[in-house]
């Protein structure tokens, strides 16, 4: 046979890369076993114990690589939505509520008929809401024009639609402002679905225009996706702090914590003796004898880097979660603008906690804000300290302000950078907030998490900046997307939503392994009864090899497997069954013949 030694090494390495993948929903299963025993049913319980292991290590495969369980669970099969169970939501940016705020909502008869009549049309008519709405506005007013000032010819659309410019043109001009808010949402929504921190989440725009399809699997507070996914964008721009201003107030803030600790060890030790007092003799001195023995044992077996780590963090309740921005070595304050430290992502519950506490509050300027970025880097995440300037506690600029913002290169050097631009307002403000903070940092902020914050160079006026850093032309886009998404001109809403419960996804489960195993102990009995047990069992080994090697590509590819698809395997076993019972009556007519 030609090729064998090829096709050997061939099905060896295939078979080496679908064990390999399956190996990480072997593991997550049997860490998803462990915290159900642990819980005892208590769902809460269990998630709080799978959150707490996320980001250790809990695979190490062979010795070479080593996971930990968030990615171990980001690599297994993926299960669709009828068989893990959890959301699919179907969410609409109503392109009329854009149109609207484009026109800043003018009170122009024509134009609010027009879109009264449009929004009639669109049950009907196949053609987009735009250009029904322009079909409409000629129909009602024939010799008037969109991009008079009293409709489109609006502050924030002047660099856009020109003066005299014709209703086609206009028509143009909306239409891709609409598609605009369409992308800015699905970016919003993107960004929002990666927070909530669900495993395999899927995202689409549908067909349909203005509609994104949204699939979480293993979703079970629908609640609390409802109010993340409708709620409005909110695009800020904040003065901060520098860093070497604040860490005096982080040093007052870790001081005040150890205090804190101290006071209530002290209490705990005494209601202790308390409670000893209470015993009798015999048990006291029992007591007494078990604990010295206890800390004797304890003593032995605690090196010496441990009780430096215990000392540290108990002199040290902050800085211990909490890692300043200084050189360890020389003491001296690193300039990083904003922000002030960082800590590892399973530790900035423990942070926010310390720095919750009122006497802790107390010790930090009443005007600061403490802000963590939107995305780690790895499993570290910065902390940044914004600076309120306003009696409301508001934002002195928001992302109405924004009229465009784009990604370009620097002519120069060629770098990625963004540019922005703003209203005329907003170009006021905008000026005044640079010209106070030449040297210091300005910090973009979206929906509670800071996402960039550049550091200003020089005062910007007319409304025209740029925005530069160390980044990459996706990171730029995405930058310019954030930017843009702060002049949403609608919310997206919630049209459709389907639950499928874990219940109801166990049963599909059940079902579709039990018709699987059905369908091949038949095939087996079937292959084994016409044509002897040794070739059937041949047969049947490569039927189970093949299931195996399409599992394995399965979960390389991060596919989702679906009932639809577990029927589609059923069938690949009666089609690969097929092509035996060809190679096999084939060897029967060639033996009748005599070979």
């Amino acid at each position: 046979m030609q090729n064998k030694g090829a096709i050997t090494l061939l099905t060896i390495a295939l078979a080496l890369v679908s064990l390999y993948q399956l190996s990480f929903t072997w593991k997550t299963n049997r860490v998803e076993k462990v915290a159900r025993e642990y819980a005892q049913g208590d769902p809460v319980k269990e998630k709080v114990y799978l959150d707490s292991i996320a980001n250790k290590e809990v695979y190490n495969f062979l010795g070479i690589a080593q996971y930990t369980y968030k990615e171990c669970k980001e690599l297994e099969l993926n299960l669709g939505l009828d068989l893990r169970g959890g959301m699919n939501v179907t969410m609409e940016v109503d392109v009329v509520d854009v149109v609207r705020s484009l026109a800043n909502y003018s009170q122009d008869e024509a134009f609010n008929q027009a879109l009264q009549e449009a929004v009639k049309m669109r049950t009907s008519s196949p053609k987009d809401f735009v250009t029904l709405f322009g079909e409409a506005f000629e129909r009602i007013a024939p010799n008037a024009q969109l991009a008079s000032p009293n409709i489109f010819g609006t502050v924030e659309l002047k660099d856009k639609i020109k003066i005299g410019a014709s209703n086609k043109e206009v028509l143009d001009v909306i239409r891709q402002e609409a598609e605009g808010a369409i992308d800015n949402t699905f970016n919003i929504l993107r960004t929002r679905i990666d927070r909530f921190g669900v495993a395999q989440p899927n995202i689409r725009k549908a067909d349909i225009s203005g509609r994104i399809v949204i699939e979480l699997p293993g979703i079970k507070d629908a609640q609390r996706v409802r109010k993340l996914l409708q709620g409005t964008a909110a695009l800020e721009f904040y003065e901060t702090f520098d860093n070497g201003d604040f860490f005096p107030y982080l040093q007052a803030a870790n001081e005040k914590a150890r205090t804190i600790v101290e006071a209530e060890e002290i209490l705990t030790t005494e209601n202790a003796a308390n409670a000893t007092a209470e015993q009798p003799e015999t048990a006291q001195a029992d007591t007494t004898a078990n604990s010295l023995i206890s800390q004797a044992a304890a003593q032995d077996s605690t090196n010496n880097l441990l009780a430096d780590e215990a000392a540290f963090k108990k002199a040290n309740p902050l800085f211990s979660v909490l890692t300043p921005n200084i050189d360890r070595q020389s003491g001296q304050i690193i300039p990083t603008g904003s922000l002030i430290g960082y800590s590892h992502v399973k530790d900035t519950a423990a942070v926010n906690e310390i720095l919750a506490m009122p006497q802790v509050k107390a010790t930090l300027p009443r005007n600061a804000r403490l802000l963590w970025e939107m995305k780690p880097n790895g499993e570290v995440i910065a902390l940044h300290a914004i600076k309120i300037t306003t009696r409301d506690g508001k934002a002195p600029l928001d992302g109405g302000a924004v009229v465009d913002a784009r990604q370009e290169y620097e002519h120069n050097s060629g770098r990625p950078v963004v540019s922005m631009n703003m209203n005329g307002e907003g170009a006021k403000v905008w000026a005044r907030l640079t010209k106070e903070n030449v040297g210091h940092s300005i910090a973009i902020v979206l929906d509670g998490y800071v996402y960039s914050a550049p550091n200003v160079n020089t005062e910007i006026t007319g409304g025209n900046s740029q925005i530069t850093g160390h980044f990459t032309p996706e990171q730029a886009k995405d930058l310019a997307n954030v930017l843009k998404s702060g002049k949403m001109p609608a919310p997206a809403r919630i049209v459709q939503e389907d639950i499928v419960g874990p219940s109801l996804g166990q049963a599909s489960i059940n079902a579709g392994v039990f018709s699987f195993i059905v369908a091949l102990i038949l095939l087996m009995i079937y292959m084994c009864s016409m044509y002897g047990f040794i070739p059937g069992m041949v047969a049947n080994g490569a039927l189970v090899l093949n299931m195996f090697f399409t599992m394995g590509i399965l979960s390389s590819f991060q596919a989702a497997l679906t009932m639809s698809g577990i029927a589609g395997m059923v069938l690949a076993l009666g089609m690969a069954v097929d092509a035996n019972v060809l190679i096999y009556e084939r060897t029967k007519e060639e033996l009748r013949a005599g070979k």
